[in-house]
């Protein structure tokens, strides 16, 4: 229960509170929690309390709270559930909500390493079909190992963005020679980032057990793709120029605390994994993700049955002694379930560009200029039941890139 009020249906309840970076007109921008359609300005609030560290949420991204570590993640949480619980603090936090309509959401950390996984089966095994007809699906090493590969961090941008059509070298299937121009097979990928707060010590992995004392929460991810693009060069070392243009996220970072309540247990594993990725209390998390293409609902992929979880994705991602940073960012891959409407990238949704869906009374296959793409989420409880627990939502547009040479 809280003393705001809060709108049936807001993704963002009393029990959710995901922090964000956010401006307000001229104002430097700086930290809030959201609540309903409002955000908590948590500067002057912390500051009239007088709490140690207010000073952090005066800051233009939640690197300096981040790296604070998990005990100051917990305390905070239990604060921001006592202002907007305790009917007290009303007087205090007041006359700081700012409605959400008159901020502008930044990217809500500077971003140190981004790691993009490969861990839905549906998705590889679709890839696999797709790219690869005549041979197995998966390739031997998949169910071994989360398949992953290191992407550019400085060009995941923040919801809203416009995002420029690439350009790069493509090669049609009856051509010769690759030709220079504009990707022709624009796509998405729907995906679920986590965010490092606390950093590791190079040279040290970190545990599966240990992934709660890294790892501070998520936000949604789209992983822009230039199919065309990715087919003519990712063999032999894999995704470049296909994936490096752009990725979005969302605004809010929901806390591993916030979304403890649609903890899942990890499905099981066949063959069963090495001893560095097992774990007693493995899971994933009962999310929905919806896919939205200029205002229509395209897809609803799940994620609660991902093959990998994001805790063996972290003990992968440093098996070999690699450190994460404040800051980091690695992504779930594109999250895809077995029904067509579960797809979660329109390479799949089409089958290739072969079976064009109809939205709106027009045939879509890739993304063209124009394009609105959405993608939201919610969080279910153990009955089933939506939570008041929302993701929020990632959103971009797509304009024209320049002229083919």
């Amino acid at each position: 229960m809280s003393w705001i009020d809060i709108p049936d249906g807001s993704p963002f309840g009393p029990e959710n509170l995901p922090l964000g970076v956010f401006r307000h007109g001229d104002e430097e921008p700086r930290v809030g929690a959201a609540i309903g359609d409002q955000v908590i300005d948590l500067a002057p609030v912390a500051s009239a309390q007088m709490l140690d560290g207010a000073q952090l949420f005066a800051q233009p991204s939640l690197n300096a709270f981040l790296a604070l570590g998990r005990p100051a993640w917990r305390a905070t949480r239990n604060w921001l559930l006592d202002l907007v619980s305790n009917s007290a603090e009303r007087d205090t936090v007041e006359p700081h909500l700012i409605p959400q309509s008159a901020v502008g959401m930044q990217l809500p950390v500077e971003v140190a390493d981004y790691v993009d996984f490969y861990a839905s089966e549906q998705h590889a095994t679709n890839l696999g079909r797709l790219f690869r007809p005549d041979s197995e699906p998966l390739l031997p090493n998949w169910k071994h190992l989360p398949v992953g590969y290191h992407g550019r961090a400085g060009t995941i941008v923040a919801s809203g963005t416009d995002i420029v059509r690439p350009s790069g070298q493509r090669k049609a299937s009856d051509a010769t020679v690759p030709t220079y121009g504009r990707s022709q097979r624009l796509d998405i990928e729907v995906e679920l980032g986590y965010v490092v707060g606390t950093p590791s010590t190079l040279g040290k992995p970190v545990s599966v057990e240990d992934f709660e004392e890294h790892v501070y929460g998520v936000v949604l991810v789209n992983d822009w793709s230039a199919r065309d693009l990715q087919a003519w060069e990712y063999v032999p070392l894999g995704p470049f120029l296909g994936k490096s243009f752009a990725t979005s996220i969302s605004p809010w970072v929901v806390s591993l605390d916030a979304l403890a309540a649609s903890a899942v247990p990890l499905p099981a594993q066949d063959p069963p994994v090495l001893p560095y990725l097992a774990g007693k209390n493995l899971v994933n998390y009962d999310i929905t993700f919806e896919v939205y293409l200029n205002g229509h609902l395209v897809s609803s992929p799940p994620y609660r049955d991902l093959y990998w979880s994001p805790a063996q994705m972290l003990a992968h991602l440093t098996a070999n002694g690699a450190s994460v940073r404040t800051g980091d960012l690695y992504a779930s891959g594109t999250v895809s379930g077995p029904e067509k409407n579960q797809r979660g990238s329109f390479i799949e949704l089409t089958w290739g560009g072969r079976e064009p869906l109809l939205v709106n009374g027009k045939h879509h296959t890739f993304l063209e200029d124009g394009d609105e793409l959405t993608i939201s989420a919610w969080a279910r409880g153990s009955d089933g039941s939506r939570l008041g627990l929302g993701l929020g939502e990632v959103t971009g547009r797509i304009t024209p890139g320049s002229r083919d040479k």
